[in-house]
C-alpha cells in the first residue's frame, strides 16, 4: 500500500529546493496516484551566514528544524545533502532512501579561468571548509584564505564583487543548478579528498513510520548507500564533522567497494591518507576499519589538537 499523501520538507534554497523536487519527481515516477507537496522550512543554518561553520558548530545545524517537523507530523520527509545530516541520528529518525549520487567532486571556480596549479600566494581563495583550507595548503602553504558563506548564487556574486580570485566548491551542487560554465577545473579526488557522502541527496524520515519507510525502499539507490554508509562510517568513527579536516570517497564496482579516507592537520602538513577495499555488505565495517588504520597513525592526535585550539 502506497501513501496517499507525502508532504516533503526542505530548506528554501534553490540548491535545496532542486534537491526537493528532485526527490518529488522520483516519487511521482513510481505511482502517480500519490499527491505530493513540497513545504519550506527555515533552519539555524540558513539565519546564521555572518560567522564560518567551523566556529557554530555542525550538528543539526541545517536539519534541526526540518526533523521537530517531522516529528510532529507537519512534514513525511525531509530531504537534505547528506553531507549536512550528522553522521549520528537520534533514534527517531533514519536515513529512508538515498537518491543516485551526483558528482562527488571538488570543483574550482575562479574568476579569470585560472586552474589550481595556476593560483599562487598573490591570489584569495575563498572557503568555509576547513577541509577544503587543509587541502589547499597541502597544495601550496602560501595560498592566501578568506572564509565565505550563503548559497551557491550567493558566493558566486560575492566572487565577482572582489571578495576573492577563487573558490572551492561542489561540483554536484553547481551542476544542479545549470551554473557548471564556472567551473574551471574538476579537482582531481585522489589529490583534493572531497566531503564524505557528498553529492548524495538523501532522505530523511521518522524511524517509526513504515508507511512512509516501506514505500521509500522502491526509490533508494542501493550502490549509492553502500558507498555513503562507508565514508559515515568512517566519519563517525573519527568523531568528525565540519568542525576538523576530513574527508572521504568510496566506489562501488560489481561487489568491490573501495574506500579512501584523509586526516590533516589545518595547515597540512600532517596529512594522513589510506584506502581499503572489501565487499559491499561490509560498508560500515571497512569504514571503522579505515578509520582505525589513520587512528593508528595519528588521526586522534591531530584532530584533538585542532579541537582544542
Amino acid at each position: 500500500m502506497h501513501p496517499d499523501k507525502i508532504t516533503i520538507g526542505t530548506r528554501g534554497s534553490k540548491l535545496a529546493l532542486y534537491q526537493a523536487y528532485k526527490v518529488k519527481s522520483e516519487i511521482e515516477k513510481i505511482s502517480t496516484s500519490i499527491k505530493t507537496e513540497v513545504k519550506i522550512i527555515k533552519t539555524k543554518g540558513d539565519k546564521i551566514l555572518d560567522v564560518a561553520l567551523s566556529k557554530i558548530g555542525d550538528k543539526g545545524l541545517f536539519t534541526k528544524e526540518l526533523e521537530v517537523a517531522l516529528l510532529n507530523r507537519e512534514i513525511d520527509l525531509a530531504v537534505h545533502s547528506l553531507k549536512d545530516l550528522p553522521t549520528e541520528l537520534p533514534e527517531e529518525f533514519c536515513i529512508g532512501a538515498v537518491l543516485e549520487r551526483a558528482d562527488f567532486r571538488d570543483a574550482l571556480v575562479s574568476k579569470k579561468g585560472e586552474k589550481l596549479n595556476e593560483l599562487n600566494h598573490s591570489h584569495t581563495i575563498a572557503t568555509s571548509s576547513l577541509r577544503r583550507i587543509a587541502g589547499l595548503k597541502k597544495v601550496n602553504p602560501n595560498f592566501k584564505i578568506v572564509d565565505i558563506r550563503g548559497n551557491v548564487n550567493t558566493r558566486l556574486q560575492k566572487m565577482e564583487d572582489g571578495h576573492c580570485d577563487a573558490m572551492i566548491m561542489a561540483s554536484a551542487g553547481l551542476k544542479r543548478l545549470e551554473l557548471d560554465s564556472y567551473i574551471t577545473e574538476i579537482l582531481d579526488p585522489a589529490i583534493f579528498i572531497p566531503a564524505v557522502a557528498q553529492g548524495a541527496i538523501a532522505i530523511e524520515t521518522c524511524s517509526d513510520n513504515n508507511k512512509i519507510n516501506n514505500f521509500l525502499k522502491t526509490i533508494n539507490h542501493q550502490p549509492t548507500l553502500n558507498e555513503v554508509t562507508a565514508e559515515r562510517a568512517f566519519m563517525r568513527s573519527l568523531n568528525g564533522g565540519c568542525q576538523v579536516p576530513v574527508g572521504a570517497y568510496s566506489h562501488q564496482n560489481k561487489e568491490l567497494l573501495t574506500l579512501t579516507g584523509f586526516v590533516s592537520s589545518l595547515d597540512g602538513i600532517n596529512y594522513l591518507k589510506e584506502t581499503i577495499e572489501g565487499n559491499v555488505d561490509e560498508a560500515e565495517s571497512l569504514g571503522v576499519q579505515l578509520a582505525e588504520k589513520l587512528i593508528k597513525k595519528g588521526a586522534n592526535e591531530i584532530l584533538n589538537k585542532i579541537r582544542n585550539s
